[in-house]
């Protein structure tokens, strides 16, 4: 029978279980390789480096409800006629990890450099090194709302209302002596002697003044014109500007509301305009597919460019569609970089997103332009 210890109550065996606690060479040697690994993994997370990563973000159908938990819809409309809808609209995201305010360590960038439907990019070519976590919301935030406006405008006339529109103020710039005289919502009505009809004639009737001179401005604020004297400062190449981003503000028949979360930026435009098109108009414009896309939509009803194409199209895929449509100016990233079981279709204009979404709702797809 062993000895029991009397402090610990437990069997003693003497010598056999000391030299049993020694540590031998072989577990030094896994033990030092534990703790540099450990050291650089901490190093590792400490060390913020200049790039920015673009991974696939998650997508939203603009016909469900919104990503809040509320059940609202992503778009309701109210003081015209809507119809029910199937199938699903996605506007697809791209989650970016490196701008002001979310720096990103030496493991941020192994995974995504292993991880083909990440990107890794210098983070000036992304974000603006002179601009705050703040002012890149802000702007986020501008251009999404400027991108609701606009594809509710487009919709709107698809179905033949008439849609008038101004050019407004968005937002002011930090620089801007116009703080205090102009606000947003502001609409422009004249520069001078200049009828402002648009956002270049704004530009033009300014590079009549030199930076630093006052401009008389008249704009409809609360449906009531206001003559204001507005400073100028220099803008970009040097050019008389007033610090101020200029947006587009509508006269709508009905109100649109589209809740889209905390997303921001303009490249839901294109599946925005669909949706609203969808809900104004009897049957469902899709069918029971699932189609997502991007692109951002103007005035006029053209689809511009976007970045982060390759990680939307892993993204939609990801959750499910099989047909994705894709700017015609972003065709040339988009060959070669295509998932598996996903048609991705080429559109330049809302016209052009109109007759693929209904195309593939019938079935016919096999003519539809593609990238």
């Amino acid at each position: 029978m062993p000895e029991q210890s009397p402090e610990t109550g437990t069997a003693a065996f003497g010598a056999p279980e000391a030299r049993s606690a020694r540590l031998t060479r072989g577990n030094k040697a896994v033990l030092a390789v534990f703790f540099l690994f450990l050291a650089i993994m901490v190093a590792g997370s400490l060390v913020h480096l200049p790039y920015a990563v673009m991974s696939p973000g998650p997508t939203q159908n603009t016909l469900g409800t919104s990503p809040d938990g509320k059940k609202t819809p992503v778009i309701s409309i109210s003081g015209l006629p809507t119809y029910p809808t199937e199938g699903a609209l996605r506007f697809t995201t791209v989650r970016v990890e490196g701008g002001p305010g979310y720096p990103v360590d030496a493991w941020d960038l192994l995974q995504a450099w292993i991880d083909p439907a990440r990107d890794v990019l210098p983070v000036d070519d992304v974000f603006d090194p002179a601009v705050t976590q703040e002012q890149v919301a802000e702007e986020n935030a501008i251009q999404m709302e400027g991108s609701q406006e606009e594809a509710t405008a487009v919709a709107l006339r698809a179905i033949g209302q008439d849609v008038p529109t101004h050019i407004a103020v968005a937002g002011l710039a930090d620089t801007s002596k116009a703080k205090g005289l102009l606000k947003p919502g502001d609409r422009f009505e004249r520069i001078d002697d200049v009828p402002i009809t648009s956002a270049q004639t704004v530009r033009d009737a300014l590079q009549k003044a030199e930076p630093g001179d006052t401009v008389t401005i008249v704009v409809s604020r609360a449906g009531k014109d206001v003559s204001l004297e507005v400073p100028t400062v220099t803008g970009p190449e040097g050019r008389t500007a007033l610090g101020v981003i200029l947006g587009l503000d509508h006269d709508f028949p009905a109100k649109v509301t589209i809740d889209a979360g905390s997303i921001g930026g303009p490249s839901a435009g294109l599946m925005f305009s669909l949706g609203i098109y969808d809900k104004l108009t009897p049957g469902s414009l899709v069918g029971d597919h699932e189609v997502a896309g991007t692109g951002t939509i103007d005035d006029a009803g053209a689809v511009g460019p976007i970045g982060g194409i390759r990680q939307k199209l892993a993204g939609a895929r990801a959750d499910g569609a099989t047909f994705f449509l894709a700017p015609a100016a972003n065709c040339d990233e988009v060959v070669g970089h295509e998932p598996d079981g996903l048609t991705v279709l080429k559109v330049g204009t809302f016209d052009e997103a109109r007759t693929a979404v209904e195309g593939i709702a019938a079935g016919r797809t096999g003519t539809l332009p593609r990238c």
